[in-house]
């Protein structure tokens, strides 16, 4: 749950904690950490919501562009006008 740290090494910061601050104060610097952790990950996910959001636009930019680009290409008629040159030589 923690990574390397285990559970005696939770038990002991645990109790340093208790010591350092002691017992009132310990609920209240649990549920600021708390709170703290809370806005973070809101924070975090809002950023990452943002991100996926500008991404699809970007993905329909791209795609919309690609598509009037190929119906532009099957809507010009080739004419001689704007075909390749012919390459006859006249004698």
């Amino acid at each position: 749950m923690f990574g390397s740290i285990g559970m005696p090494e939770l038990i002991i910061i645990l109790v340093i904690a208790l010591i350092i601050f002691g017992p009132r104060k310990l609920p209240e610097l649990g549920k600021s950490l708390g709170r703290s952790l809370n806005e973070f990950k809101k924070a975090s996910n809002d950023l990452q919501n943002t991100l996926e959001q500008e991404i699809r636009l970007e993905e329909q930019k791209d795609s919309a562009a690609a598509a009037a680009r190929k119906a532009e290409a099957e809507a010009a008629p080739v004419t001689p006008d704007n075909a390749a040159p012919s390459q006859t030589v006249s004698r």
